[in-house]
């Protein structure tokens, strides 16, 4: 099993920066995929940013592209979203999401956080 638990979001004005992070425990594996969707009311989850280990594959929705990175701490115990330039369509709730290849559905992973919601605030 893991375990994963979201942090890091809170209210930003547009064009301001939050940074993500997800921190994750139990079982490890060779090659993984981690992720983060978004979730607004009524809305289809999306899946912003994924990178796959350990080929270091990355996707990255159109929307977010040149705005969000995703990436692991130097000890590679967390991943984490840097998003920058927000927008207010970017208001959701992030879920990081783990599973063994990186998918756009989101029965492509087995895990996923309790969330962390962001707001910005045109």
């Amino acid at each position: 099993q893991v375990q994963l638990v979201e942090s890091g979001g809170g209210l930003v004005q547009a064009g301001g920066s939050l940074r993500l992070s997800c921190a994750a425990s139990g079982r490890t594996f060779s090659t993984y995929a981690m992720g983060w969707f978004r979730q607004t009311p009524g809305k289809e989850r999306e899946l912003v940013a994924a990178k796959s280990w350990p080929d270091y594959t990355t996707y990255y929705a159109d929307s977010v592209k040149g705005r969000f990175t995703i990436f692991r701490d130097s000890a590679k115990t967390t991943t984490l979203l840097q998003m920058n330039s927000l927008k207010p369509e970017d208001t959701a709730v992030y879920y990081c999401v783990a599973g063994k290849v990186i998918s756009r559905a989101e029965n492509g992973y087995d895990y996923w956080g309790q969330g962390t919601q962001v707001t910005v605030s045109s």
